[in-house]
C-alpha cells in the first residue's frame, strides 16, 4: 500500500499549504482577485509548499480555477498551485482537461487540481444553463472524473492513420497541450467512505478537511480516522499517494487586540455546528483552531488524524481580509509549523520583503 504517513514521536509536517476562498466585492472583483494573487506571492515568499484556491459558482469567488491558476503561475515560480475543489458536474471532461493541461504547462508542471462529484451547488439555478436543458439527465457521478482522467492521459484519437492538418503542420490528434505529469497530481475531496474508496482505487490523492459525512459515527474524529484508514487500505501497492489534512487555523500571536477579539467571535459563532451531525446528509465539522501558536500546536499534536499525514493545509476563513490572511500565514510559518517539524525547502524572504 502506498503511504506517506508518519506516526508516533517522529511525526512531522513535510508539506505546508494554504487554501483561500478568493473573495472580492461585488462592485470591484479585480481588486479582490489581485489581492488573492498577491497572497499567493506572499505565501511562496514565506516558504509555503502549496497555494490552493476554492472554485465557487454564483458567489464572490473564483468560478474557473484553471483560469485563476494560470494567472497565478505567472506570478509565482516554485509553489504548488492547487484547486479545492472543482465540482465536476459543471465541467466538460474534455474541455476541462484542455484548460488544466494548458495551465499546467504555463506553471511548469506545478498544478494540483482537486475534484468533487455529485450534484454540484446551485444546480437548480444554473444546471439548465450549463447543459442547455434538463441537467438531471446527465451523468454527474465519479464517471465524469474518470473520463477527465482518460482525456488527461493524452492518448491519440482515431486509428494510427488518423491525422489532422493545420497551417504548416500535420499531426496525430490528441489533447493539446499534453502535460504528461499532470495525471499523477490529481486530488479528490473525500468526505464519505464511498468517496475515499473510489479515490484510492483510481489513484487520486486525497484531500480531507474540516467537513466530513457521518457514515458510521456521530464523532468527527472517529469518522475522519475511518476515512483515512479506508483510503490508505485501498491505495494500490505501486502508488505513492498523498494525503493532505485541512484545518481552519487562526493564530492570534501577531494580531492586534481588536483582531484577536474578532477571531474569537468568529470561532464562537461556528462552535455549535461542531457538536453534532447537521442536516439530512449528516454533515460534521471540525472545531476551528483559534488561539496562540502554542495552543494550536498542542491541539494539532493531540489530533489523532494529524498523526496520519505529513501534509497540512490551512483552510482560510471566507470572511477575512487580505491583511488577516497574511498575518495568519506569517504566524503559521514562524511560530507553528517549525514546531511541527516543517522546514521551508528554499530560502525565504523576510516578512517585510514578502509583503512587498
Amino acid at each position: 500500500m502506498g503511504s506517506d504517513a508518519a506516526t508516533g514521536s517522529d511525526q512531522r509536517i513535510t508539506r505546508l499549504a494554504f487554501l483561500t476562498p478568493g473573495n472580492y466585492p461585488d462592485d470591484d472583483p479585480a481588486t479582490g482577485l489581485e489581492d488573492t494573487l498577491r497572497l499567493f506571492e506572499y505565501g511562496e515568499a514565506l516558504g509555503f509548499d502549496g497555494a490552493w484556491i476554492r472554485q465557487r459558482h454564483l458567489e464572490h469567488g473564483v468560478g474557473s480555477a484553471a483560469v485563476f491558476l494560470a494567472a497565478a503561475a505567472q506570478r509565482t515560480r516554485r509553489v504548488e498551485l492547487g484547486a479545492a475543489v472543482i465540482p465536476i458536474g459543471y465541467e466538460s471532461p474534455f474541455r476541462l482537461a484542455e484548460d488544466l493541461s494548458m495551465a499546467d504547462v504555463l506553471s511548469g508542471g506545478r498544478l494540483q487540481p482537486g475534484f468533487s462529484a455529485g450534484v454540484p451547488p446551485h444546480a437548480d439555478l444554473i444546471g439548465h444553463r450549463v447543459f442547455d436543458g434538463d441537467w438531471r439527465a446527465y451523468d454527474l457521478s465519479y464517471g465524469r472524473i474518470e473520463r477527465l482522467i482518460d482525456n488527461l492521459r493524452g492518448e491519440y484519437l482515431g486509428d494510427p492513420d488518423t491525422v489532422i492538418e493545420s497551417p504548416g503542420n500535420i499531426q496525430r490528434p490528441r489533447l493539446q497541450p499534453y502535460s504528461p505529469g499532470l495525471i499523477d497530481r490529481l486530488w479528490y475531496g473525500g468526505g464519505s467512505l464511498r468517496s475515499v474508496r473510489w479515490a484510492a482505487r483510481h489513484g487520486l490523492n486525497l484531500l480531507t478537511g474540516n467537513v466530513v459525512f457521518a457514515d458510521r459515527s456521530d464523532d468527527f474524529t472517529t469518522t475522519q480516522l475511518d476515512l483515512v484508514r479506508e483510503y490508505r487500505a485501498g491505495v494500490p501497492a505501486d502508488r505513492s499517494a498523498r494525503l493532505a489534512l485541512g484545518r481552519v487555523v487562526v493564530p492570534l500571536d501577531s494580531a492586534d487586540r481588536a483582531t484577536r477579539e474578532r477571531y474569537r467571535r468568529y470561532a464562537a459563532n461556528r462552535h455549535e455546528r461542531t457538536l453534532r451531525p447537521n442536516g439530512e446528509r449528516r454533515v460534521m465539522f471540525a472545531p476551528d483552531l483559534v488561539g496562540t501558536a502554542e495552543e494550536i500546536v498542542e491541539r494539532l499534536r493531540a489530533d489523532p488524524v494529524f498523526a496520519h499525514t505529513t501534509e497540512l493545509r490551512l483552510e482560510l476563513p471566507y470572511e477575512f481580509r487580505r491583511d488577516d490572511y497574511e498575518q495568519i500565514l506569517h504566524d503559521t510559518v514562524t511560530a507553528i509549523a517549525p514546531r511541527l517539524g516543517w522546514r521551508p525547502s528554499v530560502d525565504t524572504a523576510s516578512p517585510v520583503e514578502a509583503a512587498k
